[in-house]
């Protein structure tokens, strides 16, 4: 059921629109530092762990600079797409860190297969989850609201299975909760 979620080109083009929606709304606002206006300053991203093939602009991550002399300062929205500086792509971390719990070693050693990843990766990606992540002020101020608590040493699965609908509605629920720390304010620079 992973797997086919994560072939499901459909998937990653709603993560893009969701992506420049945000995008859109951000540069609205304009400049957090002076309200000056934001110009368009996209930058490349290599993303890594599609099985399919992805379109081009799916590799450049939107952000924005204030165009008002002095100000200059980047603006970068949060992501669907990707989870601050890595190279694979949010939906991926997402659902091979939550395989680590509920599915045989056979079937991760697949994926793994599939996806390119190896297996001291995904555990590196477990160790963020179940140890920087929990560490987060957005984490502690969101797990509060979350009852019954949310098991730490089985997340992403435990948080995954808190929100409705099918796998793919999960997902981009978790996606859309954990968005803020996609962006340099939002401090996820690890994983």
């Amino acid at each position: 059921m992973y797997a086919a979620l994560l072939a499901d080109g459909r998937l990653y083009d709603l993560l893009q629109r969701f992506d420049e929606d945000l995008a859109a709304e951000h540069r609205a606002r304009g400049c957090s530092h002076c309200e000056g206006v934001l110009h368009s300053a996209r930058y490349r991203r290599k993303p890594r762990g599609f099985i399919g093939r992805l379109n081009p602009e799916y590799g450049q991550r939107l952000s924005f600079c204030c165009a008002r002399e002095g100000c200059r300062r980047r603006a970068t929205p949060p992501s669907f797409r990707f989870l601050g500086r890595k190279v694979y792509l949010g939906a991926v971390v997402v659902l091979i860190s939550a395989l680590r719990y509920g599915v045989s070693p056979a079937r991760l050693r697949y994926l793994e297969g599939r996806i390119r990843v190896n297996r001291r990766t995904v555990m590196r990606w477990r160790k963020w989850w179940c140890e920087q992540f929990i560490a987060t002020p957005f984490w502690r101020q969101a797990s509060a609201n979350l009852m019954p608590p949310i098991e730490p040493a089985r997340l992403p699965a435990s948080l995954l299975a808190r929100f409705a609908g099918d796998l793919q509605d999960r997902l981009i629920s978790l996606l859309r909760f954990i968005a803020p720390l996609t962006t340099q304010s939002g401090m996820v620079h690890v994983m």
